[in-house]
């Protein structure tokens, strides 16, 4: 689903981000990326979302390749992924069942299909009852639901989740990872970059640490997704 080969990113003030990085991620999997701040966490997702062109190097993704994308087919491939961010990125004036929506709307989704995808999903991460709410009203685990549901909405065969669990209390980020469990389960391949080793260790899931721009360690497929929690 994913393959690097030999990618390699340089800002323009002289900065190797990434060097050399190949490995391939397969639909239906799990993967925590984990590393210290400024490994190359960052350019590492911004490369699978095109917000950035590696250096050198090729990207694929669903058999296509991305490296040197035109920027008009960036919103489309984007339409494939469904992006979980540390700080929510909701939109206060908005309530929840309406941020959820949102989503379908800039796709173009019918109002028939709203109405019925959006109730499912707000279902699906326990916030039925909160339809209503502002975002304002919710806790910072109840936002980060809203955001999972967003995400989910369009059925991408990705998820990216980039710290997820960064705002959120530690009781709650297992609460999170427990739900991109559940979604991986269903066949959604989950990209969850995080420096939360308790988590790491608790969810068996594969690891790929990236130090100063560099793979070094990757446990490889795990070939389950149905350990215990």
């Amino acid at each position: 689903m994913i393959q690097f080969k030999n990618v390699s990113k340089v800002y323009a003030n002289g900065t190797h981000a990434l060097t050399d990085i190949n490995m391939e991620i397969d639909q239906g999997e799990f993967v925590f990326i984990v590393g210290s701040s400024g490994a190359g966490k960052s350019t590492f997702l911004k490369l699978i979302m095109c917000e950035e062109q590696p250096t050198e190097g090729e990207i694929v993704i669903n058999d296509t390749v991305i490296t040197d994308l035109p920027r008009r087919k960036v919103p489309y491939l984007r339409r494939t992924m469904g992006i979980v961010f540390q700080d929510f990125r909701l939109i206060d004036s908005m309530s929840v069942y309406d941020n959820v929506a949102f989503a379908m709307h800039v796709v173009g989704a019918t109002p028939q299909e709203i109405r019925r995808r959006v109730p499912y999903m707000l279902s699906l991460v326990n916030l039925q009852e909160k339809a209503k709410c502002k975002p304002k009203e919710l806790s910072g685990g109840e936002q980060q639901r809203v955001g999972l549901a967003r995400a989910l909405i369009n059925s991408p065969k990705l998820i990216i989740a980039d710290e997820p669990t960064g705002n959120v209390d530690p009781a709650l980020s297992f609460e999170i990872v427990d739900l991109l469990s559940e979604i991986n389960r269903r066949g959604t391949t989950i990209l969850m970059v995080t420096h939360e080793h308790g988590l790491v260790k608790h969810f068996h899931r594969r690891i790929v640490e990236i130090q100063g721009g560099r793979i070094v360690a990757d446990t490889g497929k795990v070939e389950s997704s149905d350990e215990a929690e």
